[in-house]
């Protein structure tokens, strides 16, 4: 069975930056679809971005320009790097294979005022 594992987390200034890194147990150059996800509290799970296994992105209006998602299949590792932070992005960040349903256990994101 999959696992995930994100990390990179942490308490930053807005404005600041943060890269998310998300290591799977098993190889990653094959899976269709992998994203991160995100859920502030007292609001439900949203998408934050794709990628696909042919390197198409896709990410909510609320953070083009600002994040970054990308993969190294070699290190079976996806990434989010996220950059001028806001308040509004504090939120326990999850990568995902949607399609199999597998979640890692999330990273909190944290953006101080």
């Amino acid at each position: 069975q999959v696992q995930l594992a994100e990390s990179g987390g942490g308490l930053v200034q807005s404005g600041g930056s943060l890269r998310l890194s998300c290591a799977s147990s098993v190889s990653i150059g094959s899976i269709y679809i992998m994203g991160w996800y995100r859920q502030a509290p007292e609001k439900q799970r949203e998408l934050v971005a794709t990628i696909t296994v042919n390197g198409y992105t896709n990410y909510r209006d609320s953070v083009k320009g600002r994040f970054t998602i990308s993969r190294d299949v070699a290190k079976k590792t996806l990434y989010l790097d996220m950059t001028t932070l806001t308040p509004e992005d504090t939120a326990v960040y999850y990568c995902s294979i949607p399609a199999q349903n597998v979640w890692g256990q999330g990273t909190q994101v944290t953006v101080s005022s």
